[in-house]
C-alpha cells in the first residue's frame, strides 16, 4: 500500500470522525493535487438540510474553488467509504483522475457494490480506482456510528 495513500486516508478518517461527532454519517473526503490538499469535506446533510451535502461533493466544491476550475482532471479524491450514485456522478462530471476509498458500501456504493458507474463503457471519462486503503478503520467507524443508532 502506498504510504501517501495511507497518509491521506488517515486525514480523511479524521474528517469522518468530525462528522460522527456532529451526528452525521461518518464519511470524510480529501482532494489532493500535486501533493497538496486542495479540498476537504465530511457529510453535512443533516446539519445543512441538504441531501447533496455528502463528503465527496463538499470536497469537490472546495477543490474547484481553490483550483479555479470545475474540471479536476489531475486530482485524486480520497474518501473513507465507497461513493454513492450521486457522488460517482459528480466525480465523472469533475473529470477527476483517481479515486481512492477505504471500505465498500454494499447497499449504496456505486463504484463496485450496487453499480459500476465509473467503469461503464458508455462514460466519456474513466477514473482510476484504488479500494481498500485503511479498509478496516473506515468500516469500523461506520459500524460504530450505526450501532450507536440502534
Amino acid at each position: 500500500m502506498d504510504t501517501d495513500d495511507t497518509h491521506y486516508m488517515q486525514a480523511a478518517l479524521l474528517l469522518a470522525e468530525q462528522a460522527f461527532e456532529q451526528d452525521e454519517v461518518p464519511i470524510g473526503a480529501l482532494v489532493v493535487h500535486e501533493g497538496n490538499i486542495i479540498g476537504a469535506g465530511y457529510n453535512k446533510s443533516r446539519m445543512l438540510n441538504d441531501p447533496t451535502a455528502h463528503a465527496e461533493v463538499i470536497a469537490l466544491r472546495d477543490a474547484a474553488v481553490n483550483l479555479g476550475s470545475y474540471r479536476l482532471t489531475d486530482v485524486s479524491l480520497y474518501v473513507t467509504i465507497e461513493p454513492c450514485l450521486m457522488c460517482s456522478g459528480a466525480l465523472l462530471e469533475a473529470r477527476i483522475g483517481r479515486l481512492i476509498y477505504g471500505a465498500r458500501e454494499p447497499r449504496t456504493g456505486a463504484v463496485v457494490s450496487s453499480a459500476e458507474t465509473l467503469m461503464s463503457p458508455n462514460c466519456q471519462h474513466h477514473v482510476a480506482v484504488t479500494e481498500g486503503v485503511l479498509e478496516a478503520d473506515c468500516a469500523e467507524l461506520m459500524q460504530s456510528f450505526f450501532k450507536s443508532k440502534r
